[in-house]
């Protein structure tokens, strides 16, 4: 792993560190899979659902906005956010824990966790340049992928991550701002989805006073319930109050200036970005409705089913015959352990090329 960018360092560069850090994610093979895994609706059920790529691009936008207002380095945020979800298995959160079990069960106890598999996708995985793995990405990035979903204390974790990354410190304020900007972003398109495609209707969430107040403000445009414009602009003002009021309540908290290393704040600190008491309650009773009557819905949790059953069989046949993978996975079965080898070429999949696998694996086609 290289924390800077010495590899070129003869070569002048129009672009500051972190924006050349975003590019070489955006053109990364693992950024570009994205487009087809899944984030909570399965990508070929319909054009209109968000993807891992889709709510990557709005997490960004997010963001940039976020640490803009509140005088961060608006570039960073945005990378840490088109990064953050690189390590993300197909099929949802399920294909991530499925992938987890599998390895645990397997005897590895480190198991499977997607923000470490995201550091792992740009300092290991990805291969860009022949003295080295990774993207060469700069220290703020790579720390910032690692811990923006704070605290990241994990048992897997050796003491050298903990020496470099301070594992009991914050993160910087840009990957702070990323963190909330993940939630303003899945809350909202997850609304939109589910009542696109008939999972919820509207007065599922009307329970909510945060809901019952952004309602109010679209009716009042004389906008009526149901129609596609109101869900349009509900979804709008949504984004546009938590964005607003993200940025007003942590305004006086945030020194400027001060975003990119924040080392000095220990975890065990309130933090610097954040709602006020009141809208994170308000926002956690949403999260909860979402949960039930979302995210349990019939027709999303038998599709992440079949998603699971893909998943194991998939890990069950390239554990019984290493030859199943690729000609770089096979190389790499020679020095490395065979399920994190397994669980690398899993997680790296698509929805639609993990299906395909399996099809073919098991004489499906």
């Amino acid at each position: 792993m290289q924390c800077t960018d010495r590899f070129h360092a003869a070569i002048p560069d129009f672009r500051d560190p972190f924006a050349r850090d975003r590019d070489r994610v955006i053109h990364t093979s693992s950024f570009r899979r994205l487009e087809y895994k899944t984030q909570v609706f399965i990508n070929h059920e319909g054009d209109y659902f968000r993807t891992r790529l889709t709510h990557s691009l709005e997490v960004s936008q997010i963001a940039r906005s976020v640490a803009t207002a509140l005088g961060c380095h608006e570039t960073l945020a945005e990378t840490i956010a088109l990064a953050h979800d690189l390590g993300h298995t197909p099929f949802g959160h399920v294909g991530g824990d499925t992938l987890d079990s599998c390895l645990k069960k397997d005897g590895n106890t480190n198991g499977f966790e997607h923000n470490f598999q995201s550091f792992r996708v740009v300092t290991k995985l990805e291969k860009r340049y022949a003295p080295f793995d990774g993207l060469n990405l700069t220290f703020a990035t790579l720390e910032g992928i690692l811990k923006h979903s704070y605290p990241y204390r994990k048992p897997f974790l050796t003491e050298w991550y903990d020496e470099v990354f301070g594992l009991d410190y914050h993160p910087s304020i840009e990957a702070m701002i990323v963190d909330h900007a993940d939630e303003i972003a899945y809350i909202s398109h997850d609304i939109d989805d589910g009542i696109q495609y008939g999972l919820i209707s509207f007065e599922d969430i009307l329970e909510n006073e945060l809901v019952r107040m952004i309602d109010a403000r679209v009716r009042s445009e004389v906008l009526q319930r149901g129609s596609k414009l109101h869900r349009y602009r509900f979804v709008g003002m949504l984004i546009s109050h938590l964005v607003t009021e993200l940025i007003e309540s942590s305004r006086g908290r945030v020194p400027r200036g001060r975003g990119v290393l924040c080392r000095t704040l220990p975890a065990s600190e309130p933090l610097p970005v954040r709602f006020d008491k009141e809208l994170a309650t308000e926002i956690k009773k949403l999260k909860k409705i979402l949960f039930e009557k979302l995210y349990r819905h019939e027709r999303i949790v038998s599709k992440m089913h079949a998603g699971k059953i893909c998943i194991e069989n998939l890990y069950k046949a390239f554990t019984e015959d290493g030859n199943l993978l690729p000609d770089e996975y096979r190389r790499r079965l020679e020095k490395e352990k065979k399920e994190r080898v397994i669980a690398d070429f899993i997680a790296g999949m698509s929805d639609r090329y993990a299906l395909m696998r399996y099809r073919e694996v098991y004489g499906l086609m």
